[in-house]
């Protein structure tokens, strides 16, 4: 995911909009403002990781789906959808901008108890009224059409196939950022270490060359960094870096269909990956929050934990293998797994792109899209993201998504 060198010093002293960030929250914002007529001003993206080895969106699992327990959650999927579908048609129909598609083999959650049954089904509810096509299946059901799983445990699955499954999600943040880059937008090789503020307004940021740049907007999109880029202008975030492993195995026996991205009730998932390679994750346990350069793997994990798991879910996967291995970040929203955007209240040009607990690369095109209308209306013109503001955060109340893998 290299993207050559960037300049590490700015052409100007002052910017109309400062980007913390240019990975895939940062540079869909970036794309997106020079895809709006109305939006004229002069913007910078600073990005501490020019090559993004350790980017969240560089450890990414790629995938998209529509099952989630809140509404306003759904349609920035379904908008993501269209996006990743008519990625030429957006960008303006440049040839050199692959078509794409979703490999859309679903996500299968599975219940294994009475409580967790009953949220499919209010969660199906509310994604049937958004225009999902979820549908609820007995162990029978899933039995019948898929009947490599174990399912002894097992008293109801949910899964929809439309518009949810694997995307290439690279290939995505590749064109944001170079279309972006060729439209006018400058990306330096920087570390900010310091956000300058004059009472209720931001003024600039401090890099650690030393430069000192001035800022009408600043857009903090630094991924699992985001609390300790608040941080720098007195701000209290509750998101922290917290560890995701991801495994990609063969089988002795391969499955003679595509495994859909299955949520076993034990917290691991399971997807297909190639023709005949799977990918597996989950979280570390405990889960607490880690330095953000930590991405050693624990390899304790697959053989007391993962492994057992995939080998009683799918008994055909008793002999696998696994080819490779990482450990990445979620940027996880401690007060309620859902993303925190748009202006704080009292600092009205700081605005936060921050918190996506998981589900950051699939809800970008609508995020970038939604900060992009804000950095140039002040208002959102599209989806209303207003649900998502910090104000909920300063009043602790959680919008409390039940749909976080």
């Amino acid at each position: 995911m290299s993207t050559g060198a960037f300049p590490k010093t700015p052409t100007k002293s002052s910017y109309d909009v400062v980007i913390i960030g240019g990975a895939m929250m940062g540079s869909s914002t970036a794309w997106f403002l020079t895809a709006n007529p109305d939006f004229d001003g002069s913007v910078l993206v600073i990005e501490r990781d020019p090559s993004y080895e350790w980017c969240s969106t560089a450890h990414t699992n790629s995938c998209i789906r529509q099952q989630f327990s809140n509404e306003l959650n759904v349609r920035i999927s379904q908008f993501a959808a269209d996006f990743i579908k008519n990625l030429r048609s957006y960008m303006g129909g440049d040839v050199r901008v692959p078509e794409m598609g979703i490999q859309s083999y679903g996500y299968m959650y599975l219940a294994d108890n009475d409580g967790f049954a009953g949220v499919l089904r209010e969660n199906q509810a509310v994604q049937i009224a958004a225009g999902a096509e979820t549908r609820l299946m007995t162990p029978d059901e899933i039995a019948a059409e898929y009947p490599f799983y174990a399912l002894d445990d097992i008293v109801l699955g949910s899964i929809n196939k439309k518009d949810e499954g694997y995307w290439d999600g690279g290939t995505v943040f590749e064109w944001f950022r170079r279309s972006a880059r060729e439209r006018g937008i400058e990306y330096i090789d920087g570390e900010v270490v310091g956000i300058n503020r004059e009472g209720n307004k931001i003024t600039s940021v401090t890099l650690a060359s030393g430069d000192v740049i001035a800022c009408g907007q600043m857009v903090n999109a630094s991924g699992p960094r985001g609390a300790l880029t608040a941080a720098m202008a007195g701000i209290e975030l509750p998101v922290e870096p917290r560890k995701r492993f991801t495994w990609i195995f063969t089988a002795e026996q391969p499955l003679d269909q595509e495994l859909p991205l299955t949520i076993d009730p034990s917290g691991v998932h399971m997807r297909q990956d190639g023709p005949k390679s799977y990918l597996a994750g989950c979280p570390a346990d405990p889960d607490p929050a880690v330095d953000p350069t930590d991405f050693a793997m624990d390899h304790n994990r697959w053989m007391d934990h993962v492994w057992p798991v995939i080998a009683t879910r799918i008994p055909q996967f008793e002999a696998i293998r696994v080819v490779s291995e990482w450990a990445g970040h979620y940027a996880y929203n401690t007060l309620d797994q859902n993303a925190v955007i748009g202006p704080h209240p009292e600092i009205g040009n700081f605005l936060f792109l921050n918190g996506f607990s998981g589900h950051g690369l699939q809800q970008s095109p609508a995020m970038g899209r939604a900060t992009a209308e804000w950095l140039t209306y002040g208002a959102y013109r599209s989806l209303d993201l207003s649900p998502y503001h910090f104000d909920r955060v300063l009043r602790g109340e959680p919008l409390v998504e039940k749909a976080v893998i």
